[in-house]
């Protein structure tokens, strides 16, 4: 790939690309939501207890609205086999380019990570407890699992942008934790 191309980004990449880029912007993509309903045995897990990491899940009226980088065409090969590499490993994801709205209106095509169904790693039907407990004990190479929960909440909050998913499983992790301080406290 050696032509700029523009990559969205939902979860960790809001925070943490990893990759230089010419632009940043806030993006809406249509018919996709945000959703954690991925194993992480990688990066925020371990094969003994994987961690739970978002994902694009199609499904048809929602809008996910995230953050889109146009990367330079002097960095295209580079970004997309870094991104393959740090999406791809386990075959969790599958690679598409979808239409997407910028903030200030313009229509691009940028490159997606959506979440390959018949992946094994695929937790489509969790509670949000169940979501919660996960996140609250789950550590892996890159930090803990909660941490990767708050930061993307700090992000959405300074983008002004609301998902009540993350907002109740950010609440419900914290109040975990507070039930774990205060029963190591007495």
């Amino acid at each position: 790939m050696s032509s700029e191309f523009w990559v969205f980004g939902y979860g960790s990449l809001m925070w943490n690309p990893g990759f230089p880029y010419r632009e940043r912007s806030v993006a809406e993509l249509s018919d996709h939501r945000r959703s954690f309903c991925l194993a992480s045995v990688r990066y925020r897990g371990t094969p003994e207890f994987p961690g739970l990491v978002l994902a694009l899940e199609p499904h048809e009226g929602a809008v996910c609205r995230g953050v889109a980088y146009l990367v330079g065409a002097e960095h295209a090969t580079e970004t997309r086999e870094y991104l393959q590499d740090r999406e791809l490993d386990r075959g969790s994801y599958v690679e598409t380019f979808n239409p997407m709205t910028l903030s200030d209106g313009r229509r691009v095509e940028a490159l997606c990570y959506v979440i390959n169904p018949v992946n094994g790693d695929y937790r489509r039907d969790l509670s949000l407890d169940e979501k919660a407990r996960i996140i609250d004990k789950a550590v892996g190479p890159n930090g803990t699992n909660c941490e990767y929960l708050f930061n993307t909440q700090r992000d959405l909050q300074e983008m002004l942008v609301e998902d009540s998913e993350v907002e109740r499983l950010a609440e419900r992790v914290r109040a975990l934790r507070a039930e774990k301080s205060a029963q190591s406290a007495r």
